[in-house]
């Protein structure tokens, strides 16, 4: 079923117009034919039947907002989650807290940009490094961080766990920021937008338990991070536990879990 807001999300996107536009529209009588031209509601029909059956709205639209930026997706790259956002707050209290007037920051799994682009932009004094290894994903962010034309942002396309990826900046960065696959094995996503429309190579954690990649992030943050440097991580709900221990094991001296907008145990955070 489409809600009513995404109908009007889907019409104002069909018509190049704002939701706002077409609410003033039909407070003012007018109807769908005065409202859109022939192509734009056929358009919008075609969307409508889209959206219908499933697909994500934000791949019929080509786009999906994150904090303060509009970024293009479509399949093969995640659509970027609003809970993700609260990775940035965590990394804007750290900044402010340390004084670190130039933070040097790594965006691990970067898929459309969301985090480091969000970072680039919102510290601009800061210096941004991101790796992605899908194809699909990085054409994504790449496209995305020529349109923001932001210059303290660098893109990889290589393996985020590969202890040679951006090996000359071992010991060096104030903050790691990641949103790798974490969702366990056994566990299919219910909702059929992630299901059959998110990349898997983006949903699941390669492993029974959904931690081994979240495990080989946290090894490869250790490394890259200069003492007293800090890793947020996005994780399942779940994993708590398994990544603080695993995180302590690894030499991280604090660790704690934030929790998401919904109350459940989302973000490790630890500091080196």
């Amino acid at each position: 079923m489409v809600i009513a807001h995404e109908v009007s999300m889907l019409l104002a996107e069909s018509c190049d117009k704002s939701v706002a536009d077409i609410q003033a529209a039909a407070l003012l009588g007018k109807t769908f034919e005065q409202i859109a031209t022939l192509e734009q509601r056929e358009r919008f029909i075609s969307w409508l039947d889209r959206r219908a059956k499933r697909e994500p709205l934000q791949h019929i639209v080509g786009h999906a907002p994150f904090r303060f930026l509009d970024l293009k997706v479509g399949p093969g790259v995640f659509i970027p989650r609003p809970e993700t956002e609260l990775i940035i707050d965590e990394s804007l209290d750290f900044i402010r807290r340390q004084k670190i007037e130039s933070p040097r920051i790594v965006d691990l799994c970067a898929g459309s940009g969301a985090l480091g682009l969000s970072a680039a932009q919102e510290i601009p004094t800061s210096t941004v490094w991101a790796v992605e290894i899908s194809r699909d994903a990085y054409a994504y962010a790449t496209m995305n961080a020529q349109q923001l034309g932001i210059d303290n942002y660098q893109l990889l396309c290589g393996d985020a766990t590969d202890p040679q990826t951006l090996d000359e900046l071992d010991a060096s960065i104030d903050i790691v920021m990641s949103n790798p696959p974490y969702i366990p094995e056994k566990d299919i996503p219910q909702q059929i937008e992630a299901r059959e429309f998110d990349p898997q190579l983006a949903l699941y954690g390669a492993s029974l338990d959904g931690m081994r990649i979240p495990r080989e992030i946290i090894k490869r943050a250790y490394a890259l991070l200069k003492t007293g440097g800090l890793l947020l991580m996005e994780h399942d709900w779940k994993q708590g536990d398994d990544t603080r221990e695993f995180a302590q094991a690894v030499g991280f001296s604090t660790a704690y879990t934030r929790q998401d907008f919904a109350g459940k145990d989302r973000f490790l955070c630890v500091t080196k």
